[in-house]
């Protein structure tokens, strides 16, 4: 039967359990007289008579009977099927893929998204861990997160931190025999560790300022990591300087495990951003997963 007729076989399946032209057509909102029509036309392409009328009641055949018995079941099984599928509107559910630093998901992403996450288990979360300026439309993410200097003007963008001061350390046994540098520059005469970037291959120029001044410093060292706390363990290891964010060796500063160095030369960058390729694409579980990131600064 052609899809179409399924409306009629709804029609029909009206009149055989309300036993009435007149009380089906109400339900249905039409008219008697168009109803009559749609079941007549039902009975001509099955070629089988599907309901019994007299001037006082209206009662299915067998061959209706059975449509009723054995077709109507299968219409509200979909209509229960189409009615679940129509409450995800209003259950965060889905698979959300993120792009991040190691660093941002361990001081952001998982402090925040842990708290959340157990409440919405249909919600499901890939974290990749990427340096490089990922495109998350091309590689099909669903969230990038970068510092906010970084993220693309047409993207959407929400701060999930506060602006990040960046740190070089090194350990004190490191340092003990060289002297402190004291401008850029002396960092050429460093053993520094690296961070290798995925694009191209390269490594990360360290990015210096004092007031006006701006400079980019390429340096050379024994050690090269992907990661910041690969860079982290080889600096408390005393294999070098590290270029690295306040928060993660300010711990070790404290306690002395590590030495702060051109303090005045490291620059402060936006805050770590989450961004979004369009607001009108976006799911629940998505627009939950941003707001659960949502930078909230504390008030007093």
């Amino acid at each position: 039967m052609p899809r179409e007729n399924f409306n009629d076989l709804l029609a029909f399946i009206a009149v055989a359990r309300e036993r009435s032209f007149t009380r089906a057509a109400a339900q249905l909102g039409v008219s008697q007289s168009a109803l009559s029509h749609t079941i007549r036309a039902l009975e001509s392409r099955l070629g089988l008579r599907l309901l019994t009328r007299t001037t006082r009641s209206v009662s299915p055949t067998e061959a209706g009977d059975r449509i009723l018995q054995r077709v109507a079941p299968r219409f509200g099984e979909i209509e229960a099927e189409l009615m679940a599928v129509t409450e995800l509107r209003d259950k965060p559910a889905g698979t959300i893929r993120i792009t991040a630093t190691d660093h941002a998901t361990n001081t952001v992403l998982w402090p925040k998204l842990s708290k959340v996450l157990h409440k919405y288990p249909e919600i499901k979360v890939e974290i990749m861990t990427d340096y490089g300026l990922t495109d998350i439309v091309a590689d099909r993410y669903d969230i990038g997160i970068r510092h906010g200097d970084q993220v693309a003007k047409d993207m959407i963008a929400v701060r999930i931190a506060a602006d990040m001061k960046m740190a070089i350390v090194g350990s004190p046994t490191y340092l003990e025999n060289k002297p402190q540098p004291k401008k850029p520059q002396d960092l050429m005469q460093h053993n520094c560790i690296n961070l290798r970037l995925p694009t191209l291959g390269g490594f990360y120029a360290w990015e210096l300022k004092k007031g006006s001044r701006e400079v980019q410093v390429r340096v050379e060292g024994q050690l090269s990591f992907n990661g910041s706390y690969h860079m982290l363990d080889a600096a408390l290891a005393g294999y070098g300087l590290a270029y690295l964010p306040s928060d993660l060796v300010q711990a070790h500063v404290t306690a002395g495990r590590l030495v702060r160095v051109l303090d005045d030369w490291c620059p402060t960058f936006p805050g770590l951003h989450a961004y979004y390729a369009s607001r009108s694409e976006s799911s629940r579980a998505l627009a939950l997963v941003i707001d659960s990131l949502r930078y909230r600064q504390k008030t007093r």
